[in-house]
C-alpha cells in the first residue's frame, strides 16, 4: 500500500464537494422521478437492484492510504467506532470490523479473485434479456419501453443462437421455457463459480463488491465502479429487445451480424476496464480482510 498522506480539512471538504456534485448528478434524478412515480428503465436498475441508499453513496470517505488532519470538523464527519484520531490525524480503526463484517469482506475477496483468474467469455451477445421475456412471460417494461420486435422475432432470435449466460442473477429472470436453453448450468448455491470477467453484469456487480466493502475502501474507488456500472447498464439495455428510442438509447442489434461485432467490441473495451477495477478492489479488500 501507498505511503498515508494527511490532508487538510479544506483538503478533504474540497474532496466530498467534489464527490457528492458528481454522484448527484444520478441521484437527484432518481429522487425526482420518485417523487412523481416515474421509472427510468435504464437507469433506475442501479437503484432498485443494487440496494445501496443514496445518501450514502453521495458520502465521501477517504481512500484507504489516506489519513486526515485532526480537526473539530474531521472529528464531527468522520467518527468512531470506524475512525479514530490519534496523534494528530484521523485514521480508520481496523479493530472496529466485527468478525462478521471481516469474514464478509474476505467472501468479497474471494469471489473477486475468482473471478479475476476465469477466462473471459464474450459469446453470449446479450442475450439474457431476450430469454427474460421468450414466449411473451414478464415483459417488464413494456409500458414505457415496448419490444422493438414482435414477439413471434423475439422468440425465434432465442431458439436460433446459443444462449450462454454464466451469471445467475440474470439467469433466475429468464423465462420458464427458456432456462432449459441456457448452454451454462446455473444454480443459487454454486452461482459464483461461474462468474467470469466478460460477464457485464459480473462486471456491473463491481460496484456490489465496492459499496459491500464501504468505507474501508474509500468513496473514489466506489464511484469508478458505479460510473461503468452505468455504462454496463446501457449496453445491456442497449442489447435488449426493447425499444428505448424514445428516451435517446438507439438498439444494439445483437440479431444481426453487424450488432453482435458492436456488442462484443464494447463488451471487451468495458472488461478491460473492470479487470482493472476489480484488481484495485482486491487489492483494498484484501488489505483488511
Amino acid at each position: 500500500m501507498a505511503a498515508a498522506s494527511a490532508l487538510t480539512t479544506a483538503e478533504w471538504q474540497a474532496r466530498a464537494a467534489t464527490h457528492r456534485e458528481r454522484v448527484q448528478r444520478w441521484t437527484q434524478p432518481r429522487r425526482e422521478r420518485r417523487s412523481r412515480g416515474e421509472v427510468h428503465p435504464v437507469y433506475d436498475f442501479l437503484f432498485q437492484y443494487y440496494h445501496f441508499p443514496a445518501g450514502r453513496l453521495e458520502t465521501w470517505h477517504p481512500g484507504p492510504d489516506e489519513l486526515l488532519v485532526d480537526s473539530p470538523e474531521a472529528r464531527e464527519r468522520f467518527a468512531g467506532p470506524v475512525y479514530q484520531a490519534t496523534e494528530g490525524v484521523i485514521r480508520r480503526n481496523a479493530a472496529a470490523l466485527s468478525a462478521a463484517g471481516r469474514a464478509a469482506l474476505g467472501q468479497v475477496a474471494h469471489v473477486l479473485r475468482s473471478t479475476q483468474d476465469r477466462p473471459a467469455n464474450f459469446g453470449c451477445y446479450g442475450m439474457h434479456e431476450w430469454a427474460m421475456v421468450y414466449g411473451g412471460h414478464d415483459v417488464r417494461h413494456a409500458e414505457i419501453a415496448p419490444l422493438r420486435l414482435p414477439q413471434a422475432q423475439v422468440d425465434e432470435f432465442v431458439e436460433s443462437r446459443p444462449v450462454a449466460c454464466s451469471h445467475f442473477d440474470a439467469f433466475r429472470f429468464f423465462a420458464p421455457a427458456a432456462k432449459p436453453l441456457n448452454r451454462v448450468g446455473l444454480e443459487w448455491s454454486t452461482r459464483h463459480d461461474t462468474e467470469q470477467p466478460g460477464c457485464i453484469h459480473a462486471n456491473m456487480d463491481l460496484y456490489r463488491w465496492a459499496f459491500t466493502s464501504m468505507p474501508w475502501i474509500g468513496s473514489d474507488l466506489l464511484w469508478c465502479c458505479f460510473e461503468l456500472a452505468v455504462e454496463l447498464r446501457v449496453l445491456d439495455m442497449q442489447a435488449g429487445p426493447y425499444d428505448l428510442r424514445a428516451i435517446g438509447f438507439d438498439p444494439v442489434q445483437v440479431e444481426t451480424p453487424a450488432g453482435r461485432d458492436e456488442y462484443q467490441r464494447r463488451q471487451r473495451e468495458l472488461s478491460v476496464r473492470a479487470i482493472a477495477l476489480r484488481a484495485r478492489l482486491i487489492t483494498a479488500v484484501g488489505a483488511i480482510a
